[in-house]
């Protein structure tokens, strides 16, 4: 006769087998219509994790995760979406988990603000705004020091409007303005390491117009012309 424990014993070593095979029959599915739905996995040749996230009637639900093929212990890209939307918050990491960025995006246009990171993962290297995928509003550069390198603004993915640089003193060197994604008005330059001024003039579609500048410990030293044609010599 057998005994409790063998009779046990014999369904759960029945169950280990069956249970994979069962699990395996209830990922990546399709419905009636043949849309992606439930949860799904994708694996590289090498065989590592490639993703895996919730379709909903062929439409992504919930967090889904990607990996590299190289490293499957750490997701390079999580989208996390919510409900009947077709936006996501998405975060970029290294292959070792280190945050790169992270913002919205809608289908693959990145929307609103998105915000990059240094090496470190944690202070940030840049603020960036978008529209439909295109680079549209306010735009910031930092130092790993937390200082600003570059402030500019943006229109339909061109620059446009007040566009300034600064060292990694703190000291402002270039005060541009751009129309359209060409340097358009006023330009002023100043020295890196001490702020003073060094040249200013104007620019009209990426040339320069007009007089321009040269100071010297803020004394105007000299003037020039960039754009004015030179008077060929007369032929005795």
């Amino acid at each position: 006769m057998k005994t409790i424990f063998s009779i046990i014993s014999s369904y759960f070593f029945c169950f280990l087998f069956v249970f994979p095979s069962y699990a395996q029959q209830n990922i990546n599915q399709v419905d009636a219509d043949g849309n992606r739905h439930g949860l799904w996995k994708k694996y590289y040749k090498n065989n590592r994790i490639r993703y895996e996230g919730t379709f909903n009637h062929g439409k992504e639900s919930g967090t889904f995760k990607f990996y590299s093929a190289a490293n499957s212990e750490f997701p390079i890209t999580i989208k996390k979406y919510g409900n009947n939307s077709d936006v996501a918050e998405v975060t970029f990491f290294t292959e070792t988990g280190v945050l790169q960025s992270k913002g919205k995006m809608q289908g693959k246009n990145r929307i609103g603000k998105w915000l990059f990171y240094h090496e470190d993962g944690k202070t940030i290297m840049a603020e960036e705004n978008y529209t439909n995928g295109l680079l549209d509003g306010e735009y910031k550069t930092f130092y790993n020091t937390g200082k600003p390198t570059e402030i500019a603004y943006y229109k339909n993915g061109k620059l446009d409007s007040v566009y300034r640089k600064y060292s990694i003193k703190g000291h402002l060197y270039q005060h541009f303005n751009y129309k359209n994604g060409k340097l358009n008005g006023k330009a002023v330059y100043y020295n890196r390491k001490t702020g003073e001024l060094t040249t200013k003039g104007e620019f009209l579609n990426d040339k320069k117009v007009g007089t321009w500048e040269n100071y010297v410990d803020g004394e105007l030293v000299s003037t020039e012309q960039p754009n004015k044609k030179k008077e060929r010599p007369k032929k005795q």
